[in-house]
């Protein structure tokens, strides 16, 4: 018995004889071009196949002790599907030609053999042999291929008829592939996807293939996109068709590919939102900086006139006060505005959001809401926070994640969430707030977990629900579906803004008369990460003022804002409060004064100019003056490009917040 050979060389051959003369001559004849193993019993055949079952061809003899070569045969195939040649000395063949018909062999051949012959008979079995496990191995990589493709694909034949397909095609169906399996599409298809399968066949027929992308429901209720694709086989037309089907195998046969896209749609749907809110952003912080520049005037010119010569009748001075009042208001808004298109004031820290809702629900049931999150959501919307009822909260026994946000600011979401809520239910109506964990691994954040782990808010309600036109623009700043007088419109789109800041996303899902749910998608911070908390930088930033010191005479600041109305009221106030006060209209203006004045104590300025911006002109003056401070007035910027440490006052402001600030600085 031979040694067990390396079969990546040769095909190897199993040789099996009572006979050691019989095995001798026939390892001879075929070891120069196969590995040999030779047995001398059926049953030791059995073994070395047990031991390598990768044999190409079995030669055994036929009539062997205790097991003929036919029944070492049928059991050998149980074991191995090489190739088998049967050798008979003898001139009945009947057991033979059994084994032959039954296909238990491929070839047989009397003894003694012709050397070319028998030679001729191992090459075509080792030949079948390798071809039938190259196929075999096609077919379990296209078999695996087809069970775990992310879509649905199912082969037909000429007549329509399923010969293959994967589960995801047949749960399209809602039924599995063996009952797939011989059914036409038509036995299988609602009446959707009827009409789609009719508007593609005179496609198919004209240039073999279809795609339609249709919006169809699923076995279980669900609406769902989907990209369907039709392809017939082969090139022949119709005509060649109907006068010779199947003439070339596979001509008539055809593919059918099932996408569900609905994914895919709603990411790009929500990369064009997040696109369209970038856009908007930016045009909004433009006018907002503008805007601020005009109230400031206004506020500041109002404020002025009222010191200056007080109105003496009730009837103006109230008119003066309403007009300081819309002024107010106007610098509130715009303040949304500005939060809308780059949130400037967020205290993001590590938050679980368990005890965040535990929290809510506390307030919730007790008809309150958080001193916090007051003055943030507007005399209107926090009298609707007050008569909020009805909220149901589900909130998981075990303990979430915790997420990189601002806590505040998320009850402030949830609120104001709650409160749409309330007013898309006129009739009344529970109101659902839950939160619960998600594995995706799209949009990743830089303190997100490993795995693509979320938590996700969810709000909802059983209200009137938005149409797809309304969905589309419902975070778009100023649109609302109230009643007029009854919000902002700028609600959603803080929401929008706050969120996409923390690297999270905002999902909707609405139907006219059948409810909203709006969800909150956060990314869940991974266990080892710490990030550094982010500076708070508040209106105006002197925390904690000390009693401030009367104006020391001869005093000197200097103004320095591109804009002539603002300036003007600016150096107004600091004129009227006792300083001496020099004016610049630009940044290198500004330079200038400071290289002529050295007796200038404090520079109050404003940080977006043309031509060199505050940062940069306050940098310049610290240069020549380490010792002179920089007041900065703005209406919109990015705080994250100022220095660190820097007071900055917010426009519109109020007299009394400049020269609050500028009398603390001064004290310093």
């Amino acid at each position: 018995m031979s040694t067990l050979p390396d079969p990546d060389r040769k095909a190897i051959v199993l040789v099996v004889d009572d006979e050691p003369e019989i095995l001798v001559a026939l390892t001879d004849l075929l070891e120069e071009s196969y590995h040999v193993l030779a047995a001398s019993s059926g049953e030791a055949g059995l073994a070395l196949l047990e031991q390598q079952p990768d044999v190409a061809v079995i030669i055994s003899d036929q009539r062997m002790p205790n097991m003929t070569g036919d029944a070492f045969l049928a059991r050998a195939r149980a074991l191995s599907s090489a190739g088998a040649i049967l050798l008979t000395g003898y001139a009945d063949i009947s057991a033979v030609e059994a084994a032959l018909n039954q296909g238990k062999i491929s070839f047989f051949a009397y003894k003694p053999w012709d050397d070319e012959t028998l030679l001729s008979m191992v090459a075509q079995a080792a030949g079948r042999y390798e071809l039938e496990k190259d196929l075999a191995c096609e077919q379990r990589l296209l078999r695996g291929l087809l069970d775990n493709l992310p879509f649905g694909l199912g082969f037909k034949d000429e007549k329509g008829r399923f010969i293959r397909l994967n589960e995801q095609m047949a749960a399209q169906f809602g039924r599995s592939v063996a009952e797939c399996i011989g059914q036409p599409e038509e036995a299988l298809i609602d009446a959707e996807r009827q009409e789609s399968l009719n508007d593609a066949q005179p496609v198919l027929n004209a240039g073999g293939r279809d795609q339609q992308v249709l919006k169809l429901t699923n076995p279980a209720g669900q609406a769902r996109w989907h990209d369907l694709t039709r392809v017939k086989l082969g090139d022949r037309t119709q005509a060649e068709a109907q006068s010779a089907p199947g003439v070339d195998g596979m001509a008539d046969y055809s593919i059918l590919i099932d996408r569900d896209v609905t994914d895919l749609l709603n990411l790009e749907q929500r990369l064009r939102q997040a696109q369209k809110m970038q856009a908007i952003g930016t045009l909004a912080g433009g006018v907002a900086h503008d805007f601020n520049n005009l109230l400031t005037a206004i506020m500041g010119s109002l404020e002025l006139v009222m010191d200056l010569e007080p109105p003496k009748e009730p009837g103006v001075s109230r008119l003066f006060h309403n007009a300081l009042e819309a002024a107010r208001r106007g610098g509130a808004l715009t303040q949304k505005l500005l939060d809308f298109s780059r949130p400037r004031h967020l205290a993001c820290h590590q938050v679980d959001v368990r005890q965040v809702l535990q929290d809510l629900q506390g307030f919730m049931m007790r008809g309150q809401v958080p001193n916090d999150i007051q003055a943030a959501l507007g005399a209107d919307s926090l009298e609707a926070a007050t008569r909020i009822s009805g909220v149901q909260f589900d909130i998981p026994p075990e303990t979430l994640p915790f997420v990189w946000t601002d806590a505040v600011q998320l009850e402030l979401a949830i609120f104001n969430l709650c409160v749409n809520a309330q007013d898309a239910q006129p009739d009344g109506g529970a109101i659902s707030v839950s939160v619960r964990t998600e594995t995706r691994l799209l949009g990743r954040s830089p303190t997100a977990a490993a795995g693509g782990a979320w938590v996700v808010l969810q709000v909802m309600d059983r209200g009137v629900g938005m149409t797809e036109e309304m969905q589309a623009r419902i975070f778009d700043p100023f649109f609302t579906t109230k009643d007029i007088g009854r919000g902002t419109g700028l609600g959603l789109s803080m929401i929008y803004g706050f969120i996409n800041h923390c690297g999270g996303e905002v999902r909707v899902e609405s139907v006219p008369g059948g409810g909203t749910s709006i969800e909150l998608w956060l990314p869940a911070m991974a266990a080892d990460v710490s990030p550094t908390p982010a500076t708070v930088m508040p209106l105006s930033i002197v925390p904690d003022r000390p009693a401030l010191p009367d104006v020391q005479p001869g005093r000197k600041i200097l103004v320095v804002d591109d804009e002539a109305g603002v300036r003007a009221v600016t150096a107004g106030f600091l004129r009227r409060a006792g300083y001496d006060v020099l004016e610049a209209s630009s940044g290198a203006e500004a330079l200038n004064m400071v290289q002529a004045e050295q007796n200038i104590s404090l520079v109050v300025m404003d940080v977006m100019m043309p031509g060199m911006n505050g940062d940069e002109a306050a940098r310049r003056i610290q240069k020549l003056r380490p010792d002179l401070r920089v007041l900065f007035v703005t209406g919109y910027t990015d705080l994250g490009l100022l220095p660190a440490g820097v007071t900055v006052l917010h426009k519109p402001y109020t007299r009394d917040a400049l020269l609050g600030d500028v009398r603390a600085m001064l004290a310093a």
